[in-house]
């Protein structure tokens, strides 16, 4: 399997609300999951973990960590960067995710320009350009300009678009339409804390600014 890029739409001020809480009457209400009528309600375009998997898996992270004070002091006393991007997730309404490989597609065609490497593709500067971009755009444009480009790449590749010849022309098609259109979509919410990361990234290393998991818990 590939490498996901993942970006979270998380509520900013409730991720505050639950930081400045007791560490360990976070802890109560997660295990009698007295906490889910404060999670942010889920879009329904996007996708998000389950609230009984989210809390499980905090409550998992938590076992480890030793403290008290709120939530923000205990975690950033015990550089618990990965219980904080679970509530990252938690105080999400979802999440827009596609294949490492496949953004370089996304994203070239939102900045009309080419992006030299993958540590380029998740720079603050690039998605910042990439938000200007594509809020001057409409969602069906972005999309139709996606999968012409990759029919494009696969003419210049000498691959096929015979859907006789090659069964996945059409499924990867409609990924990439439906990729396009919701990442169109998800980026165009800019009342939500916008954190990105992928799979196997350091949690300290996610997100931007403010909303970088080491800013909110070292500054």
């Amino acid at each position: 399997m590939g490498i996901d890029m993942r970006l979270y739409l998380t509520d900013g001020a409730a991720l505050n609300q639950i930081l400045e809480m007791d560490w360990n009457n976070l802890i109560l209400k997660m295990d009698d999951h007295s906490m889910r009528p404060l999670r942010p309600k889920k879009d329904a375009k996007m996708n998000r973990e389950f609230d009984i998997d989210c809390e499980a898996e905090f409550l998992d992270l938590s076992e480890q960590i030793e403290g008290t004070g709120t939530v923000r002091e205990v975690l950033s006393a015990n550089s618990a960067y990965a219980a904080l991007l679970k509530l990252v997730e938690w105080a999400s309404i979802g999440y827009w995710e596609a294949w490492e490989g496949r953004c370089f597609l996304y994203l070239e065609n939102g900045l009309d320009r080419p992006i030299p490497n993958v540590e380029e593709m998740y720079s603050s500067l690039l998605w910042d350009d990439l938000r200007l971009a594509l809020s001057s755009v409409g969602e069906s444009e972005f999309s139709e300009k996606v999968c012409a480009d990759w029919m494009q790449r696969r003419k210049e590749l000498g691959e096929t678009l015979d859907e006789n010849k090659d069964p996945r022309i059409i499924p990867t098609f409609e990924a990439h339409d439906k990729n396009a259109r919701l990442l169109h979509y998800t980026i165009n919410q800019t009342q939500y804390a916008q954190i990105l990361g992928r799979d196997h990234l350091e949690p300290k290393e996610w997100g931007h600014g403010d909303w970088n998991l080491g800013n909110i818990l070292d500054s």
